[in-house]
């Protein structure tokens, strides 16, 4: 993954242990106090959402253990690879561009899209001028790689 990815991983994970996780755990202890709890919706609603944020705190553990960050800018040549930023023009003629990252960084407004998509997947291995034919589920696009970059 890319370091801008990298780092907002860390600061999820640090906002859900230092801010959501407390929280949670006082919204819990606050339910309780109000009795029975088989009948109680506000601790059964707090219990779903601590499953759901140390669900999410494993997840985040797991995934930066094993990550691997890549400097794009220590990148170079003329295909396209994970980091790569492609210019391409769509079948109107349309610019388009993408910074080819992964799955966890994703931000197709932002112009960032995953090595896995159909677009990212179709890229990889792609050289200035060759033309790429994407499988979407609304059909078929091109597209006419007019650049790649590594910054």
């Amino acid at each position: 993954m890319l370091q801008g990815g990298y780092d907002a991983l860390k600061d999820e994970l640090r906002h859900l242990k230092v801010e959501e996780r407390p929280e949670i755990i006082a919204a819990i202890e606050e339910a309780r106090g109000h009795g029975d709890l088989s009948e109680n919706a506000e601790y059964h609603a707090a219990k779903e959402r601590q499953g759901q944020i140390e669900s999410r705190i494993a997840e985040l553990d797991d995934v930066l253990s094993r990550a691997e960050v890549i400097d794009p800018a220590r990148l170079s040549g003329d295909t396209v690879t994970f980091g790569a930023t492609v210019t391409m023009l769509d079948q109107d003629n349309k610019k388009k561009i993408y910074q080819i990252v992964g799955n966890y960084e994703v931000d197709v407004k932002g112009g960032k899209i995953s090595f896995s998509s159909p677009l990212g997947a179709a890229l990889i291995g792609k050289k200035k001028g060759d033309d790429v034919e994407v499988h979407t589920p609304s059909g078929e696009k091109y597209y006419e790689v007019r650049k790649v970059e590594f910054k």
